[in-house]
């Protein structure tokens, strides 16, 4: 895990913040210094009212190669704020914390798949966005959960391919095309830890409820679920759909937007089957997603630090199967 302890004096802290209306001074911030707040789904929701855009990996990277801010803050984790600066390597990219990691990027180190790669040389290497930018590096193509299947479909059915590093995602890719791709061992602790038998629970107290999942679920909640897909198309089904209660697996922070979209709809987070402190909570939430906070947003927007930075030649590589997916998506 990313562990980057960082300070920098000046910085108002949580006591000196009570003063400050957070939002209103991020507000005059961004346009004093024509910057914009991208914001996760998974995040909390008073950053997603704040953020000038929100949404998935995905959009969120198309949003960071289109903008024509100077400077954005990615409110996320450390490897979508990556992601930003390759996509825009000339503005200035802020990350409001330094150690909001990635469980899934950490599966996957850049010289476990460079390795992993000679071993089998005739293979075309895809990896999730999930990854750090030397993954990327590494990588022929990138997906999202939302574009993994249409990417896949762009190679000839008889490819040999490495997929990681999201073991889940890839299996159903695998299940849906028929490929036999070899799948690297990664996930992600979020959606590893769904209960199939909190769902069929769930489903039986609320027998109208429309099961939705994310595809980084492990394939028995994928099989007992009506829906199967990114945040993003979870979203768009839960808009456009007559039912009006949804059991939703994926991250809490989701439930912000669907709930804001959809006002008159029930959406019942499912939890995980034992919580990291033990005992059993009402939902499942990421700890590194929840890092970023208004005033560490407002902070790094004042004093334009911490800002991400990647090495010109690892860049040149790393950029590459991203544009690569943005051109196939």
């Amino acid at each position: 895990m990313l562990k980057k302890k960082w300070m920098k004096q000046g910085f108002i802290d949580e006591a000196a913040a009570e003063d400050l209306d957070l939002k209103a001074e991020i507000r005059k911030l961004c346009k004093e210094k024509n910057a914009i707040v991208l914001a996760h789904y998974y995040t909390t929701g008073d950053i997603q009212d704040i953020a000038d855009f929100v949404g998935d990996s995905l959009a969120l990277a198309r949003k960071a190669a289109e903008t024509d801010a100077k400077m954005m803050v990615m409110a996320g984790v450390h490897f979508m704020a990556e992601t930003c600066k390759l996509l825009s390597p000339e503005k200035i990219v802020l990350c409001p914390d330094l150690n909001a990691g990635c469980s899934l990027a950490d599966s996957c180190k850049a010289e476990d798949l460079k390795k992993f790669k000679e071993e089998h040389p005739d293979h075309f290497v895809v990896s999730y966005v999930n990854t750090t930018a030397a993954v990327k590096a590494h990588t022929d193509v990138v997906v999202t959960s939302g574009n993994a299947k249409r990417i896949i479909d762009h190679l000839p059915e008889d490819a040999k391919v490495i997929f990681g590093p999201d073991y889940n995602l890839g299996n159903y890719i695998n299940s849906v095309t028929g490929r036999k791709m070899l799948l690297w061992n990664g996930g992600c602790h979020v959606h590893e830890r769904f209960s199939v038998e909190k769902i069929i629970e769930l489903k039986r107290e609320n027998p109208d409820g429309i099961v939705m999942a994310h595809l980084e679920c492990k394939a028995p909640v994928l099989a007992v679920a009506d829906v199967k897909g990114s945040t993003a198309n979870m979203l768009k089904y839960a808009q456009e759909s007559n039912a009006t209660q949804f059991i939703v697996a994926t991250e809490a922070g989701i439930l912000h937007e669907l709930q804001r979209t959809c006002p008159d709809k029930t959406f019942i987070p499912v939890p995980p089957e034992i919580s990291e402190s033990g005992l059993e909570c009402s939902c499942n939430e990421c700890q590194y997603m929840k890092m970023n906070t208004l005033l560490k947003i407002y902070n790094c927007l004042k004093y334009e630090w911490p800002s991400v930075e990647i090495d010109p030649e690892l860049a040149e590589k790393a950029v590459k199967p991203i544009k690569l997916m943005l051109e196939w998506s």
